[in-house]
């Protein structure tokens, strides 16, 4: 199963928009989604590559979006190439 990830941080309502939109998606495409608070649980490397992008998502460890999610262009990334 496809695999996103959120890096969030407290108190950041972009992130929580963020959060909502791929929870909409994800009812209707299925995906594993794992949300990273980027100062408590990501490393070093992470909070250095995007300490001034939250919210980010990747897909399966590729970035594909930071401050919003494009929820159509986010369904065709998970629907893959027709």
């Amino acid at each position: 199963m496809t695999t996103l990830t959120l890096f969030t941080r407290e108190r950041c309502h972009l992130c929580e928009e963020a959060h909502a939109a791929l929870e909409r998606v994800r009812a209707r495409l299925p995906f594993e989604l794992a949300v990273v608070d980027l100062d408590r649980e990501a490393g070093p490397e992470k909070r250095a590559l995007y300490d001034w992008e939250v919210p980010v998502v990747e897909l399966d460890g590729r970035k594909i979006m930071k401050y919003r999610v494009d929820e159509r262009r986010l369904e065709r990334l998970l629907s893959g190439p027709e």
